[in-house]
């Protein structure tokens, strides 16, 4: 019975040592926060018309199911804020690399629409695009940087993975049904966030330093850069504000 204890011991100290050098970690790091306004003329929302497909268009017709609207520009009225904007760091971090997350990230089809609409993810992490209706879809993807993608998903279930080497934000849309389309943005580090509902965005896990994040919207491109300061432990405000386009 010695031996047991004593294993239980060394993965006891084990558990204490691996806890002591991620609470080190997460104080030796600080974070940005904040939301990304609007200031403009807001453009009129429109009512997705799904008629084209019967699958969608029962999916999305009360009772079973509602209306969707498109998600090109989603504006808070209350907050003034823009949601599916992506905020990201651009410089600052120099020549450090950073572990591929082992955890998928996912694109569905599903509704006959993208979900997520605007999809974040690091290169190399594998995509898995999945087919949750029970319709025809077909996924056409054309990223610059990288190896273009056209392929179909005709059935239920289905599923493909994907990877991808090199940095870019690109578009990828349905052929057969017009109104889909969605945006995948590819970083070769984990800083970055989408903004919610509500216009937040929160970038985690940053060292201590100067960097230029940007905000990018895809009515916009890449429009708003500012340069902030991060201290360990502290979570730094950093408000922005995508102006109408003259």
């Amino acid at each position: 019975m010695k031996w047991q204890r004593w294993m239980g011991l060394v993965v006891a100290l084990g558990l204490v040592v691996v806890w002591t050098t991620w609470s080190q970690a997460a104080e030796d790091t600080g974070s940005i926060t904040g939301k990304v306004f609007y200031n403009g003329e807001v453009p009129k929302r429109t009512k997705i018309k799904f008629g084209a497909d019967p699958v969608c268009a029962a999916m999305h017709t009360p009772p079973a199911g509602k209306p969707a609207g498109t998600e090109k520009f989603i504006f808070n009225k209350k907050s003034g804020t823009l949601r599916n904007v992506i905020v990201f760091v651009k410089s600052g971090l120099g020549d450090a690399t950073y572990p591929t997350p082992a955890e998928p990230a996912t694109l569905d089809q599903s509704g006959c629409r993208y979900k997520p609409h605007i999809l974040t993810m690091q290169t190399g992490q594998t995509l898995i695009v999945k087919n949750s209706d029970e319709t025809m879809h077909n996924i056409n993807g054309k990223p610059k940087k990288n190896s273009p993608f056209n392929f179909g998903q005709p059935k239920v279930g289905m599923t493909k993975e994907l990877s991808f080497k090199r940095a870019e934000i690109f578009k990828v849309k349905c052929d057969v049904h017009g109104w889909m389309n969605a945006y995948i943005g590819l970083f070769d580090h984990p800083f970055y966030s989408v903004t919610g509902k509500d216009g937040v965005f929160t970038i985690s896990g940053l060292p201590p330093g100067e960097y230029e994040i940007v905000a990018w919207h895809e009515g916009f491109g890449e429009v708003v850069t500012q340069t902030v300061t991060v201290n360990a432990g502290e979570a730094t405000e950093a408000d922005l504000t995508i102006e109408e386009k003259k």
